[in-house]
């Protein structure tokens, strides 16, 4: 398997990359400011199963099509800004929807601020929440392009086992990744509750969190390769 030394400088390179804020954090940011932690949270989830599907499909070989071939590159990139523009619009549509409705006394439960019955509010929410993390992450065609470029350069082909090796790497990425982008959800969703005091607020930072996801859905489609 793979060594200790490769195992700790992959880590170092991995946390140095993600404590960087890219794409996927401000993804993160963007449904922390919209619609909450658990929203946050819902889409780090979801956004780390994405990319572990993307490590297995490097360790399987799909990544060097999709690093080669320059047409599944920009397909896949269109479809990932597509969608991140189509949530953003859906969040800056829904910010008024997302404002606190005190719970019953009677109840005795605390509910969340700024986590009223909008539609992303429940377990149904969540789901879908994690779902869309999840299509985003998966999609991600720079992603599957940096595993396909990097965790063969880690993998002791001495050893054995170079798909076995090239998992357990992208699942030392996916560890620190969904570490360091549940501090930023976390921190932004904390920011938002401050706003979650007045509905008007409520709704400009819910609107700046959509902007900011059409915002990175059109950064996407714009970057890349062209050739």
């Amino acid at each position: 398997m793979v060594s200790t030394d490769r195992l700790l400088a992959f880590a170092a390179m991995s946390f140095l990359l993600i404590v960087i804020p890219g794409p996927s954090v401000l993804f993160v940011i963007g449904r922390a400011l919209a619609q909450g932690r658990r929203a946050a949270l819902a889409t780090v989830a979801g956004n780390t199963l994405g990319s572990c599907v993307l490590v297995v499909a490097v360790a399987l070989g799909v990544g060097a099509v999709v690093e080669r071939s320059v047409l599944v590159f920009t397909v896949l990139k269109l479809a990932g800004a597509g969608y991140l523009v189509y949530l953003g619009i859906r969040a800056v549509r829904q910010r008024g929807a997302h404002h606190g409705v005190e719970t019953p006394p009677s109840s005795g439960a605390v509910d969340e601020p700024g986590a009223g019955p909008g539609p992303e509010r429940g377990l149904g929410g969540l789901r879908r929440t994690l779902w869309e993390g999840f299509a985003v992450g998966v999609a991600n065609p720079k992603t599957i392009v940096f595993f396909a470029a990097v965790l063969p350069q880690f993998v002791d082909r001495g050893q054995g086992y170079a798909a076995l090796q090239m998992m357990l790497l992208g699942l030392v990425f996916n560890v620190i990744a969904v570490s360091c982008d549940s501090v930023w959800g976390l921190a932004a969703a904390a920011a938002r509750s401050w706003f979650a005091r007045s509905p008007r607020r409520l709704a400009l930072i819910g609107g700046a969190g959509g902007f900011a996801m059409i915002g990175l859905g059109v950064t996407v489609a714009a970057t890349g390769r062209k050739e």
